[in-house]
């Protein structure tokens, strides 16, 4: 990559990390993006499944058609980073890197630009709302598949905790689907004093949570994966009185649909056995979410191919991850790829959404050429 191309790139990145914008608000974000396309002279639709925004490069003669995608919303998070360019919204931050994804899928654009040695069509896919919001399911809803008919897709998530500029590519799975957990435990409000006429939810909640940490122990093979962690518990105003209410929150994740349809049964008795032994109502609600991000073994190939050309390190033998991406929603339409690329060493709270957390810039050149170059050795394979 040109050094001038990797300057302007940083600068568009560390503006896209001042200025953040939660999913579905995408709106400012978007419309940079679309400036820098007008500039890169590359034709574009926006306002596809929100702000979402779809460019489009053809060249040549060749049929094939080839999907890139980044994603460009933050979290609502307040950043501890003490950088000259930190986030300038109150409680909101670029914490997960979107912003470091979208510079470099404009950089792939520019490189494509200016490079006349291939043939084809490449599908420049910027998604708003990946953060659990629904922002791929709803590009696709929005026809993205039926409108630019591309044949295979490509993205990446920056990795800390990975050498700088590694590319790793899995076969098979990538990374977990997952759901939001919430349970409502209503039992009666009483004095604190007179707990013998009440019907305490904040004692049933303890026992709730303790007996659901047995189901990944109990009832999932260890040789499986799985995740159920209560993060959230909401109950009470006054020391002195029994609540009437509680809630608890939380996610589960895993890799086969197998496992995800035993810790949804083991919920629900586990719930229903706590709502019998304290006299309380328990109520579970699971909403599903992304699917299981699994690359699709040719695409797979083709994405270590273009980390080759990269002229980086290339790895395949890293663990799947817990974590959940919706670029899953495009690899249930599509065969494709999800690569990780290095962000770097990876230091306490500068993990993925974490307050201290930056994109590295020194990575844009490899993000940006291994996206470019998976671009063009998949049209080339067609």
């Amino acid at each position: 990559m040109p050094p001038e191309l990797h300057q302007k790139l940083t600068q568009w990145r560390r503006h896209l990390h001042a200025h953040p914008e939660l999913g579905l608000h995408e709106k400012a974000t978007s419309a940079f993006v679309q400036e820098k396309l007008t500039e890169l002279g590359i034709p574009f639709e926006a306002g596809i499944g929100g702000h979402g925004v779809v460019a489009t490069l053809a060249r040549g003669a060749a049929q094939g058609r080839v999907g890139l995608r980044a994603d460009m919303d933050a979290l609502p998070i307040t950043e501890d980073t003490g950088l000259p360019y930190a986030s300038t919204t109150s409680g909101v931050m670029h914490a997960c890197g979107h912003d470091g994804h979208t510079a470099s899928l404009l950089g792939a654009a520019a490189l494509l630009v200016a490079d006349t040695s291939w043939s084809g069509t490449v599908d420049f896919i910027f998604q708003p709302a990946e953060e659990g919001l629904g922002g791929a399911r709803a590009m696709v809803g929005a026809g993205l598949f039926d409108r630019f008919p591309m044949t295979r897709v490509f993205g990446f998530h920056n990795w800390p905790g990975l050498a700088a500029g590694t590319i790793a590519v899995h076969d098979g799975v990538v990374m977990a689907s997952g759901g939001r957990v919430s349970i409502t435990i209503d039992g009666h409000a009483g004095h604190a004093g007179m707990p013998h006429l009440t019907r305490d939810p904040v004692m049933a909640a303890g026992h709730l949570i303790v007996a659901l940490q047995s189901v990944v122990s109990r009832s999932i093979d260890p040789l499986d994966t799985a995740v159920l962690s209560l993060c959230t518990l909401e109950g009470g105003t006054a020391r002195n009185q029994i609540a009437g209410r509680v809630t608890i929150g939380g996610t589960l994740r895993y890799h086969r649909d197998a496992v995800k349809d035993v810790i949804l049964a083991r919920i629900e008795e586990i719930c229903a056995g706590i709502a019998t032994t304290f006299g309380v109502k328990v109520t579970p609600e699971i909403v599903m979410g992304v699917g299981v991000v699994v690359n699709t073994p040719a695409e797979a190939g083709l994405a270590r191919l273009a980390a080759e050309r990269v002229q980086t390190e290339v790895r395949r033998d890293l663990a799947p991850s817990m974590a959940g991406e919706d670029f899953a929603f495009y690899l249930k339409q599509c065969p494709g790829a999800f690569a990780w690329i290095g962000n770097g060493e990876l230091r306490d709270g500068a993990e993925l959404h974490g307050p201290r957390y930056d994109f590295n810039d020194a990575i844009l050149p490899v993000a940006s050429t291994w996206m470019a170059e998976v671009a063009k050795v998949a049209l080339k394979s067609n």
